[in-house]
């Protein structure tokens, strides 16, 4: 297991946090000098709080873990292509590598702000998109 697959699974674990929340199922950790330093999950019902995405709770986390608000020498690992407002906090924390798993064609932010994330930011994608894509699939099917 590679060490994007090691963290992916980790992020995977946030989702399902998500998930038993009743939450869209989405995870994420941060990962700095072989750490982790954030963690987080969607929150948006839980808070009543539109922002409360699943980055955006690891950033937070992140940047309290670290004493700073910009994490250059982190990657962050998700499991859903981030949106835009998610790819715009990546880019004003300088994280120096996006990892996601599933690609979000609706509300994706390689759709509608592709520049979005610093422009030395390197983005992996597709680590466990099977997995990733399959419970946010299942989540939406379930309330139809």
């Amino acid at each position: 297991m590679t060490d994007d697959e090691k963290y992916m699974s980790l992020a995977f674990s946030e989702a399902q946090k998500a998930l038993v929340a009743n939450e869209i199922p989405v995870g994420c950790v941060i990962v700095s000098n072989g750490q982790i330093v954030g963690r987080g999950h969607n929150l948006t019902e839980t808070l009543s709080d539109v922002t409360a995405h699943a980055e955006i709770q690891a950033i937070t986390a992140a940047s309290q873990t670290l004493g700073g608000k910009y994490l250059t020498d982190s990657t962050l690992y998700v499991t859903m292509e981030p949106c835009v407002m998610c790819a715009g906090a990546i880019g004003w924390a300088q994280i120096a590598r996006l990892v996601f798993a599933a690609e979000d064609t609706k509300r994706g932010y390689q759709t509608f702000a592709p520049h979005a994330l610093h422009p030395k930011c390197q983005v992996t994608s597709g680590i466990m998109a099977d997995e990733c894509r399959q419970i946010v699939q299942s989540f939406f099917q379930q309330r139809r």
